[in-house]
């Protein structure tokens, strides 16, 4: 049986996310809300056909994937290739702050988005190489229809970027654990749903906020 949909999901919000911190690897926990947003999740993942889940090893996702276990009839599967960027030095700041304390190191990056690694850190270069070769093992693998990978907002929009012939990862923002789903069209994959939050109800939520484009 071949994969014929992904589901991708954003852990639960942490107190970083609320402060707009850079997470990188470090183990931030979810916050209340970020537990009371991956139970509401749990609720709506049960009812999608999910044969599988395979979820970052980071603990603010391993939480989620907890959470999510409760409602499954199976376990989810830690894999250190779905992680986020690693950001080294700059790990716990915020843009504001990045641009202020390394304006030089800062604007670089912006001329060069893909290519520049964060001191001590990894370059989206990096983050691709490693979530591309865990969503290949994956899908070679893996023998249910519709698989849910649990990863972070750089790694999951490299691969709708990859995945989706035309996608422009700024389109859209992902919101802490919203669902973004994609779908085999012949040999190509197709978007159908995405940063959907209609489980979250009345619970707050909010996206990663997106890259300054200027220095």
């Amino acid at each position: 049986m071949t994969v014929k949909r992904i589901v991708f999901i954003r852990p639960g919000e942490t107190d970083w996310n609320k402060q707009e911190r850079w997470q990188g690897w470090v183990r931030t926990p979810l916050n209340e809300l970020g537990v009371r947003q991956a139970r509401a999740l749990a609720k709506y993942v049960r009812n999608i056909g999910m044969g599988a889940l395979y979820t970052s090893d980071l603990k603010r996702a391993l939480q989620t994937a907890e959470c999510l276990a409760e409602q499954l009839p199976f376990k989810p599967i830690p894999d250190e290739r779905l992680r986020e960027r690693s950001i080294g030095q700059w790990q716990g700041l915020t843009q504001a702050e990045l641009r202020t304390w390394y304006p030089d190191d800062y604007a670089t990056m912006l001329q060069d988005v893909d290519g520049y690694r964060v001191p001590g850190g990894e370059s989206r270069a990096d983050v691709r190489v490693r979530v591309n070769a865990a969503i290949s093992d994956i899908l070679n693998k893996e023998q249910n229809e519709t698989v849910g990978i649990l990863s972070h907002t750089t790694a999951i929009k490299i691969l709708l970027s990859d995945l989706i012939p035309g996608y422009d990862p700024l389109e859209v923002a992902l919101s802490n654990t919203s669902v973004t789903t994609i779908r085999r069209k012949g040999d190509k994959w197709e978007l159908i749903a995405a940063d959907d939050v209609m489980h979250l109800e009345n619970l707050e939520r909010r996206a990663a906020p997106e890259l300054e484009t200027k220095a």
